[in-house]
């Protein structure tokens, strides 16, 4: 191997020589030997001519072209079709065949009426076609002899102005040189005009051609089922969608040719697509709900975005009609915004308190007043803020008056303590007693404030009112897990009864009840209550016992199924009524930010922003109050005369003198008696029926008196 030359000691080389670079060794200019294999004999002309026609046919370029090209054709197609539909009965026998075979006899009348005026509206306009040039060339020589009477008259009043009696003839030149340069200029026009107006006329049915296919979403085609989102919803997409439900009923009838005719077409509504439409014989909107699943697969959205419901009981459509929702892919995995009165801003319990957005990006309102108001679900879904947002939207209105009984040992409602008239948290038996006391009260104020309106003439509660009359301030009482208060064993039976009994009757006067639970069993909330509570709001639920013990009977037939939220997904989402007139909403509530670990809740800020703007006369400030106790004896000694009395009528007489007082509304006689025995107070039987001698009960009250003083 040559040794490495230094720089400068290449000079002089001849050409060919190998200079070897320094730390290059050398290459080796030995001769390799062998066959070359793997190469085939090079293909033929024809071969290499489809080869490069095939790259070329399969590059996008080419199918971008293609599709262009396409536009063409199909755009002729439309506009045959349209012009065949407008000078035709087509559209009309077509729209009366889906019309009958939907079952929808009242628009297959109607759309035979407009067949009926399309045919004499077409026989008018052929009778035209031949009436109006016969009438034209009857009419040309009175047109022509018209206009040479205007010339010559102009003409004449030209030779008088000019004293000339050659001006007569100028408005008839002037008229010729008119007709001579539309001519010249027409002649040249014309041949531009023809050579451009077939491009015109391709250009146009493109245009039509590429509309059409962006609406009817044919230019999606060449993706994948898994690849295509969904993200237009047409017309088409549903029909294809109806047809691959599991109903029988219905793949039946497209067997037959049935289509669904559209009360709605499906149209962009807030963050999705609404629409109505019909349904076949034999099928009801129930039984799309129950094939929500499916559906939702079809349009390619998750079973939570798709939404179908009975149109005539949304109020969206006519009977036999479904009610659609679709929202666009991933709407409702987004957080909702900021609660709009975190840093500024009052409400008003009479319009309603902020609640939370809609898929649709509505805000939506709770109403408060003349309502009431139930939330259940599962643990840890968000009921709590759910209560949490509309207490504090309520605590924002200068009128209202808070009460708070939380059931458990949880500082949900701490913040809201300054702002609160009444506030009691815990598992004690003395909570649910406080609570009890409360609804007693409650109910003497429904009783009060109807005849307050009476005496006002008033028929119900109204903002002015209140802002008048410091007696009567709207109310709104929360009972966070009543299922405790409900399911007690003492004062369980007795806070349904007035819970009801109140909820039925204080719509009028400003009264309003919350309730929030885990379980829609009658233990945990009365049915009754259900049914009288005009905004129920439910978050996921596993069964559709628990879905209609929420959102009441029939809810889960009618597609109003929080089943379908996703527990932890949908933590935030439930399904509401009673708060717009759709038959049900998805609402996202909003967060209230809360931290455990550090004690931060951000809705201290606004309770002390509520606290400053409080109207005179509204309580608040609360801390926890001590449960009233009463004095059995001396309750007695206030009721009873100096005759004797039955025991019963002693118990009545106690209810009547304490209607807030829980015990004295359960007590028996048989009751009293062991309580009065206990405190050494004698009792009589006669003829098997217990007497009190209210001569018995003074001694007693006397001896306890006398012991006092010592």
């Amino acid at each position: 191997m040559p040794e490495p030359i230094a720089a400068g000691e290449g000079r002089g080389r001849t050409r060919g020589e190998l200079v070897p670079f320094p730390g290059v060794p050398a290459p080796d200019t030995g001769v390799l030997e062998g066959e070359v294999v793997g190469a085939g004999p090079r293909p033929s002309a024809p071969a290499r001519v489809v080869q490069i026609a095939r790259v070329v046919v399969q590059h996008e370029h080419t199918r971008r072209a293609g599709r262009h090209l396409g536009y063409i054709p199909l755009g002729a197609a439309v506009v045959a079709k349209r012009l065949w539909d407008s000078r035709t009965t087509a559209r009309y026998e077509r729209w009366m065949r889906r019309a009958e075979t939907s079952g929808d006899q009242a628009s297959a009348l109607e759309w035979e009426k407009r067949l009926a005026d399309f045919r004499k509206d077409r026989h008018a306009r052929r009778v035209d076609l031949v009436r109006v040039p016969v009438m034209f060339v009857m009419g040309l020589p009175k047109l022509l002899f018209g206009l040479v009477m205007v010339l010559a008259f102009i003409g004449c009043l030209l030779a008088a102005a000019e004293r000339n009696i050659a001006e007569v003839a100028v408005p008839f030149t002037t008229a010729a040189h008119v007709v001579e340069v539309v001519i010249i200029v027409f002649s040249v026009a014309w041949g531009p005009f023809v050579l451009a107006a077939p491009w015109v006329a391709v250009g146009a049915l493109w245009w039509t051609g590429r509309g059409y296919a962006r609406a009817a979403g044919w230019t999606t085609a060449g993706k994948t089922a898994e690849q295509d989102g969904g993200i237009i919803v047409t017309a088409d997409t549903i029909v294809l969608a109806l047809q691959h439900l599991r109903i029988p009923e219905l793949k039946k009838a497209a067997r037959e040719g049935w289509k669904p005719s559209f009360h709605t077409l499906p149209v962009r509504d807030g963050r999705g697509y609404s629409a109505v439409f019909s349904l076949p014989l034999g099928v009801t909107a129930e039984m799309i709900a129950d094939q929500r699943t499916v559906l939702a697969r079809n349009v390619h959205r998750a079973e939570v975005e798709v939404w179908p419901s009975d149109a005539e009981k949304a109020g969206a459509g006519p009977a036999g009609t479904v009610a659609v929702w679709i929202a666009d892919s991933g709407v409702l995995s987004k957080a909702a915004p900021e609660y709009p009165l975190m840093h500024e801003g009052t409400a008003d319990v009479f319009r309603g308190v902020p609640g939370g957005i809609s898929p649709r990006g509505d805000g939506l309102d709770i109403p408060i007043v003349g309502n009431n108001f139930v939330v259940g679900g599962q643990m840890g879904q968000g009921k709590s803020n759910a209560c949490r947002v509309v207490m504090l939207g309520c605590a924002l209105d200068p009128l209202a008056e808070l009460d708070v009984f939380v059931f458990a040992n949880n500082g949900d409602f701490d913040a809201f303590r300054p702002r609160l008239a009444r506030y009691f948290k815990g598992t004690e038996d003395d909570v649910v007693a406080a609570a009890v006391d409360r609804l007693h009260e409650l109910y003497a104020e429904v009783a009060r404030r109807e005849q307050r309106l009476a005496d006002l003439g008033a028929k119900k509660l109204t903002r002015g009112l209140a802002e008048q009359h410091a007696d009567m301030r709207p109310i709104v009482a929360l009972f966070s897990e009543c299922h405790e208060l409900f399911g007690h064993k003492e004062h369980g039976e007795m806070a349904s009864e007035l819970s009801v009994k109140t909820a039925k009757r204080a719509r009028k006067t400003g009264i309003t009840l919350l309730f929030d639970t885990q379980s829609s069993r009658a233990a945990a909330i009365p049915p009754a209550l259900v049914e009288l509570v005009s905004v129920n709001a439910c978050f996921y639920v596993k069964t559709w016992r628990s879905n209609d013990g929420f959102l009441g009977d029939g809810s889960f037939a009618a597609g109003i199924r929080a089943t379908e939220l996703r527990p932890g997904r949908d933590r935030g989402t439930s399904l509401i009524t009673g708060v717009s007139e759709a038959q049900f909403e998805l609402l996202r509530w909003y967060f209230v930010e809360v931290d455990d670990d550090t004690g931060f809740d951000a809705a201290a800020d606004p309770i002390a922003r509520a606290v400053a703007r409080m109207a005179p006369g509204v309580a608040s400030g609360s801390v926890r109050q001590a449960v009233r106790s009463r004095d059995l004896l001396d309750d007695l000694g206030t009721v009873l005369n100096h005759e004797r009395i039955k025991l019963r009528d002693a118990a009545g007489l106690l209810r009547t003198a304490a209607p807030s007082w829980a015990p004295y509304q359960r007590m028996t006689a048989t009751q009293l008696r062991d309580a009065l025995n206990a405190e050494g107070v004698k009792t009589v039987n006669s003829s098997g029926t217990p007497y009190l001698d209210p001569a018995d009960l003074r001694a007693v009250l006397d001896r306890r008196a006398g012991s006092d003083d010592e």
